[in-house]
């Protein structure tokens, strides 16, 4: 239980996937402008993020290793997770249009989504058991959550302050990020 609390602390604060490690910049900045859609974004990668964790762990451990073809883990894994953001997208289509809308282009995105693949990756590479890949895949996709609705909460605050010419839009959201990598640095030390 010990470690998979370290694993939990570790991926979603410490080694926070967007603003340690950046992955996911992409959606990070794009779809953090509004709290909802962020939370959405969220809700939509710890979902896919979590199951793909799961499934690219027992693919690997059943499928690949006991035949010897390791070297296509990374074709496996984006395949696995195409499908996974396929089910997603199809699904809140159907049952929530709105936030459908709002996510735009950003949805199907997931898919090329580095940190939805680097955390495979990472399971593999750290040598993971199913159920530690999967908690690891779990807590990387809340840390994004977090990350990416801290930032939608602090945009929607100065979008209406006056900031200087030259600031406002894309720059000072990217001073933000990269003040909210330095918070998250603090992190550090827990581990």
């Amino acid at each position: 239980m010990k470690e998979l609390m370290l694993i939990i602390v570790g991926s979603a604060l410490v080694n926070n996937v967007v603003l340690s490690q950046f992955l996911g910049l992409c959606p990070f900045l794009g779809v953090s402008k509004k709290t909802e859609t962020a939370a959405g974004m969220g809700g939509a990668v710890i979902f896919v993020i979590t199951l793909s964790s799961f499934v690219t762990s027992v693919i690997y451990k059943f499928i690949l290793v006991p035949t010897h073809m390791e070297y296509l883990q990374t074709i496996v894994f984006i395949l696995v997770i195409a499908a996974l953001v396929q089910f997603v997208e199809m699904f809140l289509k159907k049952a929530m249009p709105s936030l459908y809308q709002a996510l735009g282009v950003y949805l199907p995105l997931i898919t090329t989504n580095c940190a939805v693949l680097g955390v495979a990756l990472i399971n593999v590479q750290k040598e993971y058991n199913i159920l530690q890949g999967t908690v690891n895949g779990f807590a990387t996709a809340a840390g994004f959550t977090l990350s990416i609705i801290v930032m939608a909460g602090i945009r929607e605050k100065i979008e209406y302050n006056d900031i200087p010419e030259a600031f406002r839009g894309f720059p000072i959201v990217l001073i933000t990020a990269g003040l909210m990598a330095i918070a998250f640095f603090g992190f550090s030390g827990l581990i």
